[in-house]
């Protein structure tokens, strides 16, 4: 018997139906490599979505296939985002759906399949085993992806990332893909309207007491899961600004501010912390630390406390520390890990 010849690697590109991930694919078409478009359905409002990444798939000559993951989604992302927002946290769904469904779900799927890869349109760079911001620091999406493993990484490849937004609509262009017209696409995918709806929907609303820091009545709030650290909009309450200070789920309050200088804090602590490298630094660690997807990332010293959990000392105070957010971490382009903010 003669030597196996050497086949191209299989790459399954999760095709969104937008711009990014067509590119990614393209790319990806262009080297050489033998590729399958993947839609997953993740919601009952996709189908134009699955239309447009069909339609690419076609364009680029490519095998398409189209995954319903609508019952696990729900199950791991949709049910979780409700679970932590009727504790009084603010979670991240974002960060959920690429650990447990994009890197999680289709990754195994995939790899079941016959694929080497799963490639996405996430604007981020992968050199050997490490994670690297997007070239283009606007777009840049490595603060979603801190959940992930070495196990995972090995497997995953991101095209877009070396190049900037503009690039990638100038390549679309190039490619042929029909993107004109297309809508950038929505902050978070199950959400049609507006966050505020959507837990209206499916939350009971618990109206309580709005109190100042001294713990007096200044009014009422409709439900302690509309609210979130910060949030100067929507109070309810005459003259003012007022902003959320906090939330006391025992007493069912809001506790409000006039001082807007009061949302500044200069630590928090973190939990369920991840290392991208799969190995625990040495503490301290000096990092720049991100405690939302559109903030400044900003100077910190990383502590361990005797718990799992980790202190986190900023340089200066940041503004709005809110408990279930991702507090996310780097050294220069490299992306280390993070942590739920508790």
């Amino acid at each position: 018997m003669g030597k196996k010849q050497k086949r191209n690697k299989r790459i399954a590109v999760a095709l969104s139906g937008g711009v990014d991930s067509s590119v990614a694919a393209a790319l990806l078409k262009r080297a050489g490599s033998e590729i399958v478009g993947v839609f997953m359905k993740l919601n009952n409002f996709s189908s134009e979505s699955e239309k447009r990444a069909r339609k690419v798939a076609e364009i680029l000559k490519i095998p398409f296939s189209v995954l319903d993951l609508r019952k696990e989604f729900k199950k791991r992302v949709i049910d979780d985002f409700l679970k932590e927002y009727k504790k009084g946290l603010t979670p991240n769904p974002c960060v959920v759906c690429n650990k447990e469904i994009k890197f999680g779900l289709l990754l195994e799927k995939a790899l079941k399949l016959g694929a080497d890869f799963v490639a996405t349109g996430h604007y981020v760079r992968k050199t050997g085993n490490k994670l690297l911001k997007g070239k283009d620091k606007e777009k840049d999406q490595s603060y979603f992806l801190w959940q992930l493993t070495q196990k995972q990484l090995k497997r995953v490849m991101f095209p877009v990332g070396n190049y900037t937004r503009m690039e990638v609509e100038n390549l679309a262009k190039k490619f042929k893909l029909p993107f004109g017209k297309v809508k950038k696409s929505q902050e978070i995918c199950f959400i049609s309207k507006t966050i505020e709806d959507f837990l209206k929907r499916y939350l009971k609303l618990k109206p309580g007491d709005i109190l100042n820091k001294e713990g007096k009545v200044s009014g009422r709030h409709q439900g302690l899961f509309l609210y979130t650290i910060g949030q100067r909009k929507g109070i309810g309450l005459p003259q003012g600004p007022y902003y959320v200070l906090n939330k006391n789920l025992k007493k069912n309050a809001l506790i409000v501010t006039e001082n807007e200088k009061d949302l500044l804090k200069k630590e928090l602590f973190v939990k369920n912390v991840n290392w991208i490298s799969g190995k625990k630094p040495k503490l301290p660690l000096k990092v720049m630390a991100k405690i939302r997807y559109r903030h400044q990332s900003a100077p910190a010293t990383m502590y361990k406390i005797p718990d799992t959990k980790y202190r986190v000392l900023f340089s200066s105070p940041q503004r709005a520390v809110t408990p279930g957010q991702s507090a996310v971490f780097y050294r220069g382009e490299e992306l280390l890990g993070g942590g739920i903010i508790c």
